[in-house]
C-alpha cells in the first residue's frame, strides 16, 4: 500500500481540479514576440508529413515528469489496481485523486515555465529563440497526448 496520505478530506478530485480552471477571458494570452519567432512557430505547422511525424515520434517520447516523479505515480496507481478487487469504489475514488494530482502538477510545471518566460520579458531580457522554440514543441508534445486515443 502506498504511504500517500489518502484521507478523504485531503483528496483533490479531477472535479476539484476541473471546478479551478480559469475562464476563457483568464485564460492566457499568446505569447507576443519578434516577428520572425511567429513565422517559426507558423513553419512548425506546416511541415511535410513525413518531417511531422518523425518529429511527432521524438516529442511524444518526451517525458513529461523526471523517472523518480514518474515511477512514484505508477507504484501508487499499482496499488490502487490490487486494492480495486477487495474495495472497488474505494479504488476507483484514489485513481480519480490520483490522476487529478498527476493533472494539476502537469499544469503547476507549465505554469511555471511560463512565469520564468515572462520574467526574462518583463526584464527585458532577449529570450532566446531556441528555448522559446523548445517550449512551444513542450505544449505541442502535450497538447498531441491530450488528444491522441
Amino acid at each position: 500500500m502506498s504511504t500517500h496520505n489518502d484521507t478523504a478530506e485531503n483528496r483533490l478530485t479531477t472535479a476539484d481540479f476541473a471546478a479551478a480552471t480559469t475562464s476563457t477571458s483568464e485564460r492566457a494570452q499568446p505569447i507576443e514576440g519578434n516577428p520572425q519567432d511567429q513565422h517559426s512557430i507558423e513553419q512548425m505547422g506546416h511541415q511535410q508529413p513525413v518531417e511531422r511525424q518523425a518529429q511527432d515520434r521524438v516529442s511524444s517520447s518526451t517525458p513529461l515528469f523526471v523517472e523518480e516523479q514518474a515511477g512514484g505515480f505508477r507504484d501508487r496507481w499499482t496499488d490502487i489496481q490490487a486494492g480495486f478487487v477487495d474495495e472497488p469504489r474505494q479504488a476507483v475514488e484514489r485513481a480519480d485523486a490520483l490522476v487529478a494530482e498527476v493533472m494539476q502538477r502537469l499544469a503547476q510545471m507549465f505554469a511555471d515555465e511560463r512565469q520564468r518566460l515572462e520574467q526574462q520579458w518583463d526584464r527585458g531580457a532577449d529570450t532566446d529563440t531556441e528555448e522559446l522554440r523548445q517550449a512551444l514543441r513542450r505544449y505541442r508534445s502535450f497538447f498531441d497526448r491530450l488528444l491522441s486515443m
